[in-house]
């Protein structure tokens, strides 16, 4: 006589069995989880460059670590866009020349969202 496996508790149940994922089902959920990763690091990004902006605007504590480090961050995600416009202000500089930045990377994100979108 077969035995029959139980669960906790003494109940008399058919083994469940697993039915694997159609591979429409897996590349559907990889290609969202692409997406999602490519808007979220996009929003990092453009958050980054943000909060420098603002930090600079409003002539945060430059001897502050967390000023210094929103600041170092965003000079280096800003590539060459640091010098694109050269107005007097420093603090319209930076506003426009980050802002610009952040600009493109959203515009990017979102273009490489939807292709990957698109062709998955």
């Amino acid at each position: 006589m077969a035995e029959t496996q139980t669960e906790p508790g003494g109940d008399h149940r058919a083994p469940r069995t697993r039915r694997p994922f159609p591979a429409a089902a897996v590349r559907r959920r990889t290609v969202a989880l692409l997406a999602a990763a490519v808007s979220v690091a996009t929003t990092i990004v453009v958050a980054i460059l943000a909060v420098h902006i603002v930090f600079t605007a409003f002539e945060a504590n430059t001897g502050n670590d967390l000023v210094r480090w929103f600041g170092d961050r965003a000079t280096d995600l800003c590539w060459q866009f640091k010098d694109v416009f050269q107005p007097e202000n420093a603090k319209v500089e930076v506003a426009v020349n980050y802002g610009l930045a952040a600009l493109v990377y959203l515009v990017i994100g979102r273009i490489v969202v939807g292709l990957v979108r698109r062709l998955g």
